[in-house]
């Protein structure tokens, strides 16, 4: 006589594998792991606090900055010390509503990351090309509708990922192959056929991606055309440096979380642990460098740090978003077309 299978009634605890494949190297994965964790949390911290110091940042750019930093945060949080804990102390034990709870902030937070990426494209489009509308176009009111866009949105699409995982008999073994709990990698688990459930997550963050990306890019097509108009040479290489590194963290983010799912879904033949450590980098790499690329190379958060630390007097001249100047930091207003 067969035995039936033990469902969700008694799966109150799963298992992650870590890394599968490369437990041996655990340790050493941990090492740049913990880093990118640790740049993560001073580098958002630091440029939260010092937007929240200075009066100065208190403007529609840096308010974006703001809840990309939170969300970065929260984001890394949500995974990289369990993913620790597994790596240091082999604990790969996690309850089933740990499980659940960390499926949904990873995919909503990446969900609201991409809308916050549109909309400080859009911010950069309204600073270069049209700065003497900035602040009447981005309001405060327009910026809180914006991030609060964003949150719904991630709510409307995540939402029923965790739902249907609630909802859906999860046989033994409880050994989910993978670092986090990943929504694919737990519904392996399924009991019964989970194919509409895959198809809803795969379609769900390819809309994400393909539409996010295809604005972010229509918004930095606009910003290189208005460069291209510049007479400076200086500028133009300055503008081409920042939108390329800018550019270049948004690929970071975008590319190896959708590659992750499509080899989840279509590539099981090769190696798991180059899809898990694509899901992996994702999550850990642009919030560790988004307050470098976003937030250092800004001459006014630089000019904020300096005045915070020093107390000195505000830096005259400085360059900024709306009638003084471009939000990049590259050429005076009156040089905009």
């Amino acid at each position: 006589m067969s035995h039936s299978r033990p469902t969700n009634a008694s799966l109150s605890e799963l298992h992650l594998t870590g890394i599968p494949g490369l437990q041996h190297l655990h340790h050493w994965i941990s090492i740049p792991f913990c880093i990118m964790y640790l740049v993560t949390l001073a580098g958002n911290s630091t440029l939260l606090c010092m937007i929240k110091a200075d009066p100065s940042l208190h403007q529609p750019m840096f308010l974006f900055l703001s809840m990309l930093a939170v969300i970065d945060v929260v984001m890394s949080t949500s995974i990289t010390p369990k993913m620790l804990d597994i790596f240091w102390f082999r604990s790969t034990s996690i309850s089933l509503d740990a499980c659940l709870t960390q499926m949904y902030f990873v995919h909503a937070f990446s969900v609201m990351e991409s809308g916050v990426l549109v909309a400080m494209a859009f911010d950069r489009y309204v600073a270069i090309c049209n700065p003497l509308r900035y602040l009447s176009l981005l309001t405060s009111p327009v910026v809180a509708a914006i991030g609060l866009a964003s949150l719904l949105r991630a709510l409307v699409f995540m939402s029923p990922l965790t739902f249907q995982i609630h909802h859906q008999p999860l046989c033994s073994p409880a050994v989910v192959d993978h670092s986090y709990c990943e929504h694919m990698a737990v519904l392996k688990l399924a009991c019964k056929d989970a194919a509409s459930s895959n198809t809803y997550s795969l379609s769900v963050s390819t809309y994400v991606v393909s539409f996010d990306s295809l604005l972010i890019a229509l918004s930095y097509g606009l910003i290189l055309r208005a460069v291209f108009s510049l007479s400076s040479l200086q500028a133009r290489k300055k503008a081409f440096s920042t939108c390329g590194s800018q550019l270049c963290i948004m690929a970071l983010f975008y590319i190896p979380g959708l590659l992750s799912m499509y080899m989840e879904r279509y590539h099981q033949d090769l190696p798991r642990y180059i899809q898990v450590l694509l899901a992996d980098l994702y999550l850990l790499i642009p919030p560790a460098l988004n307050p470098l690329i976003y937030g250092i190379r800004m001459k006014k958060i630089r000019d904020g740090v300096r005045r915070v630390i020093f107390r000195r007097r505000p830096i005259a001249g400085g360059v900024g978003p709306g009638p003084q100047g471009t939000a990049l930091g590259l050429v005076k207003t009156k040089s905009v077309p």
